[in-house]
């Protein structure tokens, strides 16, 4: 079975993006499908809050949320049972992609949020989704495009930290453009009637400067993203210790601004 290697890794600077996303900041694009009785497959569903707000739009539908990563499946697991009986027709569990454990015709949406650009074989990721959806069925993948961040003021050093991510997801064998892929991707895997759009996350004012920039300086310095610069000799400890501090002062000028694009494509089986 292929094991793709993930290019940010489970710090938890990593893991606290991943539980502030919900349908409202990550998966808009999907509401209207969002139908009570529904069931959903939430592929690279990470510690579970988007796919706990994605599964209370469509109870009572069953909802499984899959991640290859056991530490984060025992999260959302946690997470939802601390939900209650509201949460009772969501499951977690462990798996591969490539080899969903699902039978064939099994969902009624199949959901990816940021999944397909860490993949070394994102059309058959997409070929395996297809699968489990019902004639019919729904598509929806949504994937950030870092050749499109835009930030300001300028700074040579957060210029060569995406510089850096796009060397580190290559030697991945990812592609950290995927966003501007993904409409080709799904027509390649066979699906239907797709239909692209985009939406941005924007961090302009000192709270979420603050959030997004100090994420950024951990995960330099401490996520699997900064082992990997050193691993692979794209980087020193020196060279990823200023690119956080300039992470850090970007966050705390009050004329800082960062926005980020994501391309979004639902699909029919």
């Amino acid at each position: 079975m292929r094991v793709d290697t993930y290019s940010h890794g489970h710090h938890d600077s990593v893991l606290r993006s991943h539980r502030w996303r919900t349908v409202d900041n990550s998966a808009r694009y999907l509401l209207r499908h969002l139908e009570p009785g529904r069931d959903l497959l939430d592929v690279g569903c990470g510690p579970g809050t988007l796919t706990l707000d994605l599964a209370s739009r469509v109870a009572p539908g069953a909802v499984l949320g899959v991640d290859c990563a056991a530490e984060v499946v025992s999260e959302a697991r946690a997470l939802a049972a601390a939900a209650g009986p509201g949460a009772a027709h969501v499951r977690f569990e462990t798996g591969s992609v490539y080899d969903l454990a699902p039978a064939d015709a099994s969902f009624d949406i199949v959901h990816a949020h940021q999944v397909l650009q860490h993949l070394a074989d994102p059309v058959g990721a997409l070929e395996e989704m297809r699968r489990v959806l019902r004639p019919g069925g729904v598509l929806a993948v949504r994937d950030s495009d870092y050749g499109t961040f835009v930030w300001g003021p300028d700074d040579p050093l957060l210029e060569r930290w995406r510089t850096l991510f796009f060397a580190v997801t290559a030697r991945n064998g990812a592609d950290a453009a995927a966003g501007r892929h993904l409409l080709q991707w799904v027509h390649a895997a066979g699906f239907r009637d797709a239909e692209a759009s985009s939406a941005t996350w924007t961090f302009a004012d000192p709270e979420s400067r603050a959030w997004w920039g100090g994420l950024w300086a951990e995960r330099v310095l401490h996520s699997a993203f900064g082992e990997q610069a050193l691993a692979y000799g794209l980087s020193d400890h020196a060279e990823l210790a200023a690119i956080a501090a300039a992470w850090r002062r970007w966050a705390a000028r009050p004329d800082g601004f960062y926005a980020l694009l994501h391309a979004e494509v639902l699909a029919r089986r």
